[in-house]
């Protein structure tokens, strides 16, 4: 097995090594070449090998010469690839009309209301949806709502958590790389560690450290505006469990006078199965969540619910305008995407395939000791890669290799974690037993060829 060469950690797991080219052929080359030439140094592909998608249907993709791959990592289209209803959707909308939302529309006053009535508490009850055209921007719209409606500025985050690429949010996003700057008044604290903490101690040990965080705030000038956290903690390794580590630390928030952010740009729209949001299954009440990524299937809409008396003086103090967010499509598609995961029973579907995915992981994990632990809820799986059990201690080369050795399968994955040795794997929601199994297949011949 190659070791990622010397010097290149990249500051994306997985993330295509433009100094290892030797099995690209010409055509390749020259692609990569012209996509640097006229892109720029920051985009990033993936894989070592990079995969040239002309086409997508369901839960696969196609390159040109018609070669399918399963596509067991793309959340965005949660209901896979070119849904027909969700299709349907935006070509009847665009046909008839596609503009913004300071005109009077039942269509956007109908998805709200129907977004609003999935939350429980005053969310459910009393609660506000604003839209935005993407997660970054949701997250930094509830960035702009804390801070005015706390006075303070302090934001407190998981080690390793990914909340968006806008300059503000990017401050708050410690995934991004260590060069890549956070903001001054950003802090940490670790991730709720299920394989090295005791289960008993997460949820007592991250209120104590968010307490800790606050004063840090506080002595330095400032205090705390929000707390923001992805539910499954995707960024940081994948952390399903246990249930009663963010209702502690929403207590110690809400008496420090911060708001609690639930970040559903990953967790949600079903993901986890038994669920639509994330946060629900901690059963903790949030002053704001965020959503992205799945709520279009691909189209660029996303939002927020944020509490009435919140949002109160943020609305009275400046106005809120975004030329796409909220479109007339957008809505459509959202609307599209809601009634598809309720009508089509998907939720339920990731339960039942997820539960088959996640035993066959753990099942395959008992045979190969590089799998240290198996993780997931519905269909979101972390598979950790270690040296060695007894020390636990990551593996990043073996992980990538196994997300390459996948790829040359045609099964694509991608790896998470602060040392990208943690498998990452979140199939869309329509997929069904016949693809769990050739995952799994696929899973167990990748592991026993790197033996």
């Amino acid at each position: 097995m190659s070791a990622v060469p010397k010097g290149f950690r990249g500051d994306m797991p997985n993330g295509f090594n433009p100094n290892d080219v030797s099995r690209l052929d010409a055509e390749a080359l020259a692609h990569i070449d012209r996509r640097r030439r006229l892109l720029g140094p920051a985009y990033r592909l993936f894989y070592q090998q990079p995969v040239e998608i002309s086409r997508a249907k369901g839960v696969h993709l196609y390159d040109r010469d018609g070669n399918a791959y399963l596509d067991a990592y793309n959340n965005v289209v949660s209901l896979g690839h070119s849904h027909p209803r969700v299709v349907a959707a935006i070509q009847r909308q665009v046909e008839t009309l596609c503009t913004h939302t300071r005109y009077m529309q039942d269509g956007l006053l109908d998805y709200a209301e129907t977004l609003l009535s999935t939350f429980d508490g005053v969310l459910g009850a009393t609660g506000c949806a604003m839209f935005t055209c993407t997660g970054s921007e949701a997250n930094d719209l509830a960035l702009r709502i804390a801070r005015h409606h706390t006075g303070r500025t302090g934001v407190i985050v998981t080690a390793e958590a990914y909340h968006g690429n806008s300059g503000a949010v990017a401050g708050i996003s410690p995934s991004l790389g260590r060069k890549s700057t956070l903001d001054p008044f950003t802090r940490l604290v670790s991730a709720p560690d299920s394989y090295r903490v005791p289960l008993a101690e997460i949820g007592p040990r991250m209120a104590a450290e968010v307490a800790a965080q606050i004063n840090n705030l506080e002595r330095h000038g400032d205090g705390l505006a929000a707390f923001i956290a992805d539910s499954v903690f995707s960024s940081d390794g994948l952390y399903v469990d246990p249930l009663d580590v963010l209702a502690p630390v929403a207590d110690v928030v809400r008496k420090a006078g911060g708001l609690f952010i639930a970040d559903e740009v990953q967790s949600g729209f079903g993901r986890t199965g038994s669920h639509l949001w994330g946060h629900a299954r901690h059963g903790v009440d949030p002053d704001i969540v965020t959503m992205g990524k799945p709520m279009g299937n691909g189209y660029p809409v996303a939002g927020l619910v944020v509490r009435s008396e919140v949002v109160a003086s943020f609305g009275e103090s400046m106005r809120y305008f975004n030329t796409f967010g909220g479109n007339t499509v957008a809505i459509a598609a959202a609307r599209a995407t809601l009634d598809t995961i309720r009508d089509e029973n998907l939720m339920a579907n990731a339960v039942s395939v997820g539960s088959m995915i996640l035993d066959g992981l753990r099942d395959i994990a008992t045979r190969y000791e590089a799998i240290g632990d198996v993780r997931g809820s519905g269909l979101y799986f972390g598979v950790e890669v270690v040296k060695d059990r007894a020390t636990k201690e990551p593996d990043m080369d073996t992980a990538l290799a196994a997300v390459n050795r996948l790829r040359e399968r045609r099964i694509l994955i991608s790896a998470t974690g602060a040392d990208a040795h943690i498998l990452k794997i979140r199939p869309p929601l329509v997929f069904g037993r016949e693809d769990a199994e050739r995952l799994l297949e696929g899973v167990e011949a990748t592991f026993a060829s790197l033996a």
